[in-house]
């Protein structure tokens, strides 16, 4: 699989792409962020929802969707118990329906082309279904399109599954992802990676397609590129690694070699790497979490990252994200209950890029 993931790669520098578009990079200046409040089954993750909220309208626009006014009434009630004001002038509340609280995954993939701002609808079927046939879909799959009516952006709706928390943009010419994800056969069975090259470069501008693979443990989204490797500017990219004090093992033949493998392809691929260790473990409920802060959001001024109640590897993790993203405000929001059903801050917002 490395093999194929270097041909892929050296084919693709031999062929500049050339049809005007672009997705912007996370650190680039943003319009808002976007949120999806938990409803139902996921009001457990409404604490640290109000955290973030708190955080992020003090920089910048927040747009919010609620699913009923039950929803909306809570959610109020949980950012003033953050100590934030629901009325904030940055806070815009809609009235949309939705079905969970990921909207990394079911939102929109921006796109500038030839100038103009366009929203991508990929298909979304729930994470190939991994949650359970129990778990609804329709109505996260109609945002994006509900979206570009709201801002008056024209929608391209692609027939292929696919979620925005498997896609690294550098925000110049490259992508990197998880072929596991993407490939998945319950999200699209028959596809190769010779179509996924052809269709990534020509949906997103790209020349540079960098795919992994692997899956780590317990990980229902099947290898989200966004637990464990991230851009920190054009050329650099910041991937997870085990040590001794972590749950995974360097090279075990699970998440290490997972991580391991990763580094590897994109350093093949002529990027900077830089290794970001991940020095504890928790153990939360019945299952036990390596500290491992990758899925972090940047926005405008700020960074927040997960934090897993570990005040030696949290504080740790901070210092080490104020050097990646220097001159922005670096806050870790602890979200065990988000961890503990598959994902973090990045994988609850969904960023709009400013024009």
């Amino acid at each position: 699989a490395l093999l194929l993931a270097f041909g892929s790669i050296m084919n693709l520098n031999a062929n500049q792409s050339e049809n005007g578009k672009r997705v912007p990079a996370e650190w680039e200046p943003q319009e808002a962020v976007w949120l999806q409040w938990p409803s139902e089954f996921e009001r457990v993750f409404q604490p640290a929802f109000a955290d973030m909220t708190a955080i992020i309208s003090r920089y910048q626009k927040l747009n919010i969707l609620f699913d009923s006014m039950s929803d909306h009434k809570q959610a109020r009630q949980a950012i003033e118990a953050a100590g934030a004001d629901p009325d904030d002038a940055n806070i815009i509340w809609h009235h949309i329906p939705n079905d969970s609280a990921w909207m990394r995954d079911n939102g929109p993939v921006y796109i500038v082309a030839d100038g103009e701002m366009r929203i991508q609808n990929w298909e979304f079927n729930a994470w190939g279904g991994a949650f359970g046939s129990h778990i609804s879909f329709d109505q996260d799959n109609r945002v994006p399109s509900l979206l570009g009516d709201k801002l008056d952006m024209p929608v391209d709706v692609i027939d292929i599954v696919h979620e925005r928390g498997n896609l690294e943009f550098n925000g110049v010419n490259a992508v990197i992802l998880n072929w596991s994800t993407l490939g998945d056969p319950d999200r699209n069975p028959g596809y190769t990676r010779e179509q996924a090259v052809r269709d990534l470069r020509h949906h997103f501008g790209v020349s540079r397609v960098v795919m992994v693979e692997g899956i780590p443990a317990g990980d229902l989204t099947r290898g989200h590129i966004d637990g464990f490797a991230r851009f920190i500017d054009a050329e650099t990219v910041v991937v997870s690694q085990c040590t001794a004090d972590s749950h995974c093992q360097p090279g075990d033949g699970a998440d290490g070699s997972v991580y391991d493998n990763a580094a590897k392809t994109i350093a093949a691929a002529g990027f900077k790497v830089i290794r970001d260790p991940i020095l504890g473990q928790v153990r939360y409920r019945d299952k036990i979490f390596d500290t491992n802060y990758l899925n972090w959001l940047v926005g405008n001024g700020f960074v927040i990252a997960v934090g897993f109640g570990d005040e030696r590897t949290d504080a740790a993790a901070k210092r080490r994200i104020e050097g990646y993203f220097p001159g922005r405000d670096v806050y870790i929001v602890e979200m065990l209950e988000s961890w503990y059903d598959g994902g973090g801050v990045h994988c609850h917002t969904n960023d709009q890029p400013a024009l």
